[in-house]
This record gives structure tokens, sequence and C-alpha cells, in this order.
């Protein structure tokens, strides 16, 4: 089991090894003058024009989710041993260990957004904006039996829910508009161009390990891995098996000959504003509605979904190369567990198309009519993405003391934890600079890696006029 867990998450993890992790910056949607508002709702525009600076308009790094480093890594408990354990240590107590992990599925999931270029401009009677851009998103999602099971091998039965990894790159051209319709309403849309770098998944599905019966052992999952991106191969190796006749394939390793484009696509974004009267406003959009079609394959899975162990029967001593002697009964099982452990290359599949994760964010922003440079907003965000979902509340307030400087703090409670944010946009004539996070860093291991997977950070220097 752990060489399958090893041998797919090296094939899921290459398409994100060169992005940092981000996303957008939801403690900044009611800020009035942020200059990336439309990437959360495309009917936002800007009082004025702005062009990015080449890969420093919009930085974001960002992580979420229910588990992170520091459930996984803990201090010693042995005196004089070395600084760090991992949860399996048989010093922690099993409450101590297993504390930090959801009783359901631990997900942590990230995405990039890396502006290359990006501008927005008054035309066409509204604002329009064009951006060249490179995203990624990757998730996990692990359910609480397969650390338990890691944990405490014990004589019971263990039933998984399902097992997913993902990690996906491309590219995005996107055009925007956002048109005033009258007093009270504002609309916007984007359509997305999109071209596929690469995309991995790896599920394990239907696992479950029965220890509890005293004569047998059984095991069983479904492990599939598929890898679409342009020269991607699997490597194989041949090894004999012991006891049966011939042998068998396995994958090794990776390679990837050239870089290209590996498939096309198309996404949409819409939303709406609704201005009732002078202090409030109502905003929904819908970001991220579309598909990527890859023009090849690479699909792996295990020969066998299941090992039995029934036990040795019937041993002959007299003869090593007996069928019932212990040496060639335990081949055997060798035979059949290397089926069931080990991805054998199924080859290219041909082409399939995979969803994006949508984001649908509902809003409203209250403005004190007797002080107009403070507002109160209610943000509802959720990402639809399957095993990946999550969603969060985050009310903030929202301050301009001048007409150069907004921004504002926030609180938020997710699917993951609950967090406090904040933002700062300063935006004299001729610049744009702003810097936030919608979760704080928190607390830090000694080579800077956070130990929760909650943290982020946004900030980017643009040119308006």
């Amino acid at each position: 089991m752990n060489r399958i867990i090893r041998t797919i998450t090296t094939s899921t993890l290459f398409t994100m090894a060169s992005f940092a992790l981000a996303q957008e910056l939801n403690t900044a949607y009611f800020t009035d003058q942020y200059t990336f508002r439309h990437t959360m709702n495309p009917a936002f525009g800007n009082d004025c024009s702005y062009v990015s600076l080449p890969a420093l308009g919009n930085v974001n790094v960002s992580m979420r989710g229910n588990f992170g480093v520091g459930d996984v890594l803990f201090d010693n408990p042995v005196p004089g041993g070395k600084s760090k354990t991992t949860f399996m240590n048989p010093y922690l107590s099993d409450s101590e260990a297993l504390a930090g992990f959801s009783k359901g599925n631990n997900k942590m999931t990230a995405d990039v957004r890396l502006a290359i270029l990006s501008a927005g401009f008054k035309a066409l009677g509204g604002y329009n904006t064009i951006e060249m851009i490179v995203r990624s998103d990757i998730g996990a999602a692990l359910p609480y039996e397969l650390f338990e099971f890691a944990r405490n091998v014990g004589n019971r039965s263990y039933a998984f829910s399902d097992i997913h990894v993902r990690a996906r790159a491309y590219g995005e051209l996107a055009l925007g508009h956002s048109h005033q319709l009258n007093e009270k309403w504002r609309v916007g849309g984007k359509i997305k161009v999109l071209m596929g770098l690469g995309q991995a998944d790896v599920v394990m599905e239907d696992t479950r390990v029965d220890l509890s019966d005293a004569n047998q052992w059984v095991m069983q999952t479904r492990a599939q891995a598929d890898v679409s991106m342009k020269g991607f191969l699997f490597k194989q190796k041949q090894k004999e098996y012991k006891q049966r006749q011939g042998s068998y394939d396995y994958i090794d390793d990776i390679d990837v000959d050239g870089f290209g484009l590996g498939g096309f696509g198309l996404a949409i974004d819409f939303g709406g504003i609704y201005k009732p009267n002078d202090n409030l406003t109502l905003s929904a959009a819908l970001t991220d509605l579309g598909f990527i079609s890859w023009s090849q394959n690479a699909h792996a899975e295990n020969i066998a979904s299941s090992f039995v162990f029934d036990g040795f029967h019937d041993i002959d001593v007299s003869d090593r190369q007996h069928p019932q002697s212990l040496e060639s009964q335990a081949d055997n099982y060798g035979d059949q567990l290397a089926d069931f452990i080990h991805l054998h290359d199924m080859g290219n599949n041909g082409s399939r198309t995979t969803s994006l994760a949508a984001t649908l964010r509902i809003g409203g922003e209250y403005t004190l009519p007797t002080y107009k440079p403070l507002s109160f907003g209610l943000l509802g965000t959720a990402r639809l993405g399957g095993p990946f979902t999550w969603a969060e509340a985050r009310l903030s307030a929202n301050w301009k003391p001048l007409r150069w400087l907004d921004g504002g703090v926030s609180m938020a409670v997710n699917s993951f934890s609950t967090n406090f944010g904040w933002c700062l946009n300063v935006h004299p004539k001729g610049l744009n600079f702003f810097i936030g996070m919608d979760q704080f860093l928190g607390k830090l291991s000694k080579q800077y890696v956070p130990l929760h997977s909650n943290a982020t950070l946004t900030t980017g220097i643009n040119v308006t006029f």
C-alpha cells in the first residue's frame, strides 16, 4: 500500500513543482478601488485604467486545509532523540497523535494565479479587462481512517472513503466587460480561452482492510492514475514472478519528452451588482465555469484490486521446491502482492475532458449613512470542486479615510478554520499598490514552512492612468 501511495504521489505532484500557491483576496472584495476585484466578480469596474507590471501586478501565496505539517510532525517525546518525529511514533498516545486530523475527509487545497500581463480600461460604454494568466490548482482529500490505519494496525476492519489527489496547470487568456445598465444594476462577464499544460488525477477507490478474521486477512483497493500532459510517459521495469510463470511490468519512474500544450478549453465568468439604495449593495458571481479537453491521457492502475492472505497450509518441510513448502507458499503470496501494490501502465487512453473548479460568491455591503467612508460586508464563497469543495462566510469592515487610501479587516469561518484577514490598498495618481492576507501566516517551522495549512499573502503593483 505504501508503494502505491509513493508512486502515484510522484506522478501527481510534478505539475505544480514550479508554482506558488495562490488565490484571490476575499478580504478585498468590498474594497472599492482594489484593482483586481474583477477576478472575483466581473461586474466590478474601476474609476481609472491600469496596466500591471509583468508578473508583479497580482502575486498571491495561499494554502487552505484542515490539516498541515504541524499535525504530522511532533516534538520527539523520547529524551535525547531527534528534535522532530512523526505522528506514527509509538511513544505518542493515539489521542495525541491523531488529534489534528478530521474524523471525515482531511483536505488540503491551493490555487495558483500569476498574472503575466493584465490591463483594464474604459471603452465600449463600460469597463474592459484583458489578462494573460498562468494558473494551477492542487487538492488532496485523505480519509481519517488512512491515518488511523497507519498509526495503529489492529485486528479490526478499516473501510476508507475514496482517496483523491489532483494537480492541474494551465494558461488563461481572458477578455472581460462590465456594463452599467441603470442606476441600480451593473452586470459583467468574461470569456476565457484555456491552454492546458498538464493535469494529473490519482484515485484510490473502495479501499478496505479487514484484519478482524483470524483465518483470513483481506486488503482491497482500485488504484488509478491519469496524467494528461504532452510528451508524458510512465517508465516501467519488468520483473519475474517468484512462483508463477512469466513476468510483470510495474511503473518505476516517469518521463516527459518535450514540453507544450496538452489541451484547450473554454471558461466563462458572469456576475451582477444590484444597488437598491445609496447604502446597500448586493452582488453575486460565478467564476471559472468551464472545461479543458486534453489530447492524450496516460492511464495506470493496479493489476489486482485485492489481496487475500489466509495463512500457510499443509507445509511440506522435506522439499523447498514443493508447491506446499513454506518458501513456495510465501513466494505465491509475494506474486499476488506484487500485482496488488504496483501500478501498471495501461497506455494512452486517448483524449479526456475535465472541468474546472468553479467558485460562487454572494455578497452584501452596507455603508453607514452617518459616515460614508465606513461600510460592513458579508461575503459567502463556495469552491465547487467535487471532493475538494469548500465553503466560507466572511464578515468585513471596510474603511476609506482618504481618496487614495482604503482597506479593511475581516473575520471568516470556513470548512477548514476560523481566521482573520486584512488588506491595504494605496492608489495615488499613477500608481496602485496593495497588500493583504485572508488568514495570518501563523507559526512556522525552522525551515519557514507553515505548520498549519491556512495562510495567505497577496501583493501587487500596477500603473494607473
